[in-house]
């Protein structure tokens, strides 16, 4: 049975409870949310689906249980998820396994593409190859906000109760909304990820390997379909000494201990803007921000998306009551909620990300990984332990 085409620009409403705009896993699990509690939601992407995206493909125990409390528990089974086995931690020339419990593998292509339909099932109205730009607010602050959709020459301005924003790094769906403000951190690094042919390198399903270098880190791990997904953060500087993100990789899996690998070359690479980012405010006059839109900070083994889901949930309450009645209260809340949900954890791998610039530091953790490795795999649960939003703000 084939799913029902999605309506045209000219047959979208023109008032919503809620437009969520962007349609990653923050977005469509926000949408789902909504829709599955009755709110009329429109939700809009830029891209159409399935979609390849640079990310690491793997789920933490965080995202998996923000999932199962979402009512989507058998989602990433049912797409052919894999079981996280092991970390394979190569740094200074060695490499370490430490055991990994919990966290499950799946290609973006997959896992954006079932939330997606998931929001759909739920009653969200979807829309996709349609950009979506803020207006600006209502006159006297009213009890709307605008959002104007383009798809190819058609043009359509909504009006919604609220609006979310989930449309990642960049979100340049904010358009003149000049409060909000996005910096980013010093010596910030690049994401940069491509996907190689099965055969390319002599890796066990299950694992994730993770190479860690002087200026960046990569992350290799075998996905469903049986391609190996490929996610990096490099450093600018060495970017441009290596002629690229191929070159860069192979630097960093030589430094590391792991063997070369020859598909590099050929791959086709896609680069993200700078990654680690500080938004603020997180919230406006019937808007609040949502997943990487809100900020980010280098991931680990997966926290990324646990971060994007557990915002969606966060979320949920403070949307409702906005709808009712928005007031001033609820940017301050959505303020402390992102902060004890999101930001709070984030400051590890912030942590984190900062030692492993540092060698001496790098070598020591190693070391300490290779002789206690039940030390790395508690730290790494630390990093990882599910803890969710209650069901009010």
């Amino acid at each position: 049975m084939h799913p029902a085409p999605e309506p045209l620009l000219e047959q979208i409403a023109p008032c919503w409870d809620v437009v969520v705009v962007g349609a990653g896993p923050a977005g469509a699990l926000a949408a789902h949310g909504l829709a599955s509690l009755g709110v009329r939601v429109l939700l809009v992407e830029q891209r159409n689906f399935p979609r390849w995206k640079v990310c690491g493909a793997c789920l933490s125990p965080q995202a998996l249980a923000a999932l199962r409390a979402a009512g989507l528990a058998e989602l990433v089974a049912a797409e052919g998820g894999i079981h996280l086995q092991q970390l394979q931690l190569g740094l200074a020339g060695l490499v370490n396994p430490i055991a990994l419990g919990g966290g499950r593998v799946l290609s973006r292509a997959r896992l954006d593409l079932a939330l997606l339909q998931a929001a759909k099932a739920a009653g969200a109205t979807v829309l996709t190859g349609t950009r979506a730009m803020l207006g600006a607010p209502a006159a006297g602050l009213g009890p709307w906000r605008e959002v104007v959709l383009q798809k190819g020459n058609a043009r359509r301005s909504v009006n919604a109760k609220v609006v979310l924003i989930a449309a990642g790094l960049t979100h340049r769906a904010l358009g003149g909304e000049a409060e909000i403000n996005t910096k980013i951190e010093p010596h910030s690094r690049m994401g940069a990820g491509c996907e190689l042919p099965g055969e390319a390198a002599a890796l066990t399903r299950g694992v994730l390997q993770m190479a860690v270098g002087r200026g960046g880190y990569v992350g290799l791990v075998r996905v469903e379909g049986g391609a190996i997904n490929l996610a990096c953060a490099f450093d600018r500087a060495l970017l441009q000494r290596s002629g690229g993100a191929a070159g860069a990789c192979q630097q960093i899996l030589a430094e590391a201990g792991f063997a070369p690998l020859p598909a590099l070359e050929e791959a086709a690479w896609q680069l993200t803007a700078a990654l680690s980012r500080r938004t603020r405010p997180l919230a406006s006059h019937r808007l609040l921000l949502l997943g990487d839109a809100a900020g980010y900070v280098e991931p680990f083994t997966g926290e990324g998306m646990g971060w994007a889901l557990t915002c969606s949930l966060a979320a949920l309450p403070l949307v409702l009551r906005a709808m009712e009645h928005w007031d001033s209260s609820i940017e301050s809340d959505w303020r402390r909620l992102h902060h004890r949900w999101v930001t709070q954890r984030q400051t590890f791998c912030r942590a984190l990300a900062q030692l492993l610039r540092h060698p001496g530091a790098s070598w020591g953790l190693h070391r300490l990984a290779g002789t206690f490795p039940s030390i790395a795999g508690s730290m790494i649960g630390l990093l990882q332990r599910p803890a969710l939003p209650c069901s009010t703000a």
